[in-house]
């Protein structure tokens, strides 16, 4: 399908608008569940709305078994494991918009990693980018006090939010190498599936069953279904097709922000004059890392 050129330029700021949201919704619903548990549910939801959507639109099923095992690798990293590691992140008591922000380093990390998958060849003001971002992460987080104690959080929440960095990071480099064409329903549904059932097993492992059937619970997860899961996240799948990895992950750097002033209106989230300036050292180095096309070796 060939999109008009002017919807495919609206596309990154509805992408950041709606992607941004995410951080909002999951905090929204997880006082009413499981990180977990959350997941699982959305997942089912998700994996019916597509499923509806391809038996209408009688789309075409994958049958290479290589492209599904692709398409099932990349759903771990971009659904089971970045979003396992927000919602787990949040639920231990990390900010939306610090979240966001440690999510957000995507476009350091896929400058680092893309030598290998992409053939890029990381320039010297981009290793500065690179260390430019990284203090501003640690400003953020050493001056995690400041928040207030009803915001304070420790390594427990970090730590899910790099994993949930690493996911998103080696998920967008993995599905533009192997898997960036598929129909967006039947091919997100594959993705999904292997998520519901990793996700699940987990459930009793780190969580346990439990959610609430709350109106608040209900508007989120609704949200999360059909904004998240079926907007935002063909948005990204469109972006990566058309954009490729190092155009759609320079996108990361403007939700920090975005999802902050979101979280300030509706949760009394804010951030110290200390914790802005590291934010803003952050989002500086990820511009120097993307403000170029990056070099690719013959």
């Amino acid at each position: 399908m060939v999109l008009p050129p002017r919807l495919l330029d609206a596309f990154p700021a509805l992408f950041v608008l709606l992607w941004s949201t995410g951080f909002i919704g999951a905090k929204y619903g997880l006082p009413y569940a499981d990180p977990l548990a959350f997941l699982v549910a959305r997942y089912v939801l998700v994996i019916a709305a597509l499923s509806v959507l391809a038996w209408a639109g009688k789309a075409v099923w994958e049958t290479n078994p290589k492209q599904l095992f692709h398409l099932m690798v990349a759903g771990l990293l971009l659904q089971a494991t970045y979003l396992g590691g927000v919602f787990v992140a949040i639920s231990h008591g990390l900010p939306a918009g610090l979240t966001s922000l440690i999510v957000g380093l995507q476009p350091l990390l896929t400058a680092l990693f893309a030598g290998i998958l992409l053939g890029e060849t990381v320039r010297r003001y981009q290793w500065v980018g690179i260390a430019t971002g990284l203090l501003g992460v640690i400003l953020v987080l050493a001056e995690k006090a400041g928040a207030g104690a009803t915001h304070s959080f420790g390594w427990e929440a970090v730590i899910p939010a790099l994993c949930a960095l690493l996911g998103i990071t080696f998920g967008t480099l993995y599905q533009k190498r192997f898997c960036s064409h598929f129909d967006l329903r039947t091919g997100s549904v594959v993705q999904f599936v292997p998520s519901l059932l990793v996700t699940g097993l987990f459930v009793p492992v780190i969580g346990e069953w439990r959610i609430e059937w709350t109106g608040d619970f209900i508007f989120a997860l609704g949200w999360l279904v059909i904004v998240l899961s079926l907007g935002a996240i063909s948005l990204l799948n469109l972006l990566i097709r058309h954009q490729g990895a190092t155009n759609v992950t320079s996108l990361f750097y403007l939700t920090p922000a975005v999802t902050t002033l979101i979280a300030w209106l509706l949760f009394d989230e804010w951030l110290t004059l200390l914790q802005w300036f590291g934010m803003a050292l952050t989002m500086l180095g990820v511009w120097l890392v993307r403000r170029v096309p990056p070099v690719v070796r013959a």
